[in-house]
């Protein structure tokens, strides 16, 4: 896969994440998250890159102090088996009771954490952000990409595709508001990819899947 897409003429794109992202992504997870206590800390969230560099994105903002590229906002996306997630209180490379980390590879890709930054909401980059996402996991042979909805921005993900599935049990971590959520993927782009400065459609929830 390439190490970024690039829109032109934006001052955004979506590439890899990179080691001299982790201060500026955990700085992001954090006021997120950790007033709701649902943040994982910086080796949780490092273990999630370790299972699946390939997957995982920032969204680098060409709007810097002399022109240097700031990360703007990420997505951690990990192979997880469909209707399991993984524990927020837990790294991905622990004792391996996590079901994913030995065997055959699962085919659906987990969308597990997706934050943009506050001065940057409102103009669609987490959906074009999920819908890299979906076209990374189509093009490697995934079937699905599921996600965990937290503090109600299930009513998001459903406008955009994802079916909620309140039967599937999550870890107590995740609070008593997440709602495990799934999409099937088409084998052919069903949509094409919006432009960043789209507005995303439905509510402007913060972008966050938990």
């Amino acid at each position: 896969m390439t190490d970024a897409l690039v829109d032109p003429p934006t001052d955004l794109r979506i590439r890899l994440l990179r080691e001299e992202d982790w201060d500026a992504v955990v700085a992001l997870e954090e006021r997120a998250y950790a007033a709701s206590g649902l943040s994982e800390g910086r080796e949780a969230l490092r273990s999630r890159h370790r299972a699946s560099p390939d997957t995982c994105f920032v969204l680098e903002h060409q709007g810097g102090q002399g022109g240097a590229g700031s990360v703007g906002g990420y997505l951690l996306a990990l192979p997880y088996p469909l209707f399991r997630c993984p524990d927020l209180a837990r790294s991905e490379d622990g004792d391996g009771e996590d079901g994913h980390g030995a065997g055959e590879r699962p085919t659906n890709m987990h969308a597990h954490d997706l934050v943009v930054a506050e001065e940057l909401r409102g103009r669609g980059l987490s959906l074009r952000m999920l819908r890299h996402l979906e076209e990374t996991a189509r093009t490697a042979g995934y079937r699905s990409v599921s996600l965990v909805a937290v503090r109600g921005s299930h009513v998001l993900w459903t406008t955009l595709g994802y079916r909620a599935r309140p039967e599937i049990d999550l870890p107590e971590s995740y609070g008593t508001r997440a709602v495990y959520m799934a999409m099937p993927l088409d084998p052919v782009p069903s949509r094409p990819l919006p432009h960043p400065t789209d507005p995303t459609p439905g509510p402007h929830s913060r972008a966050e899947v938990g």
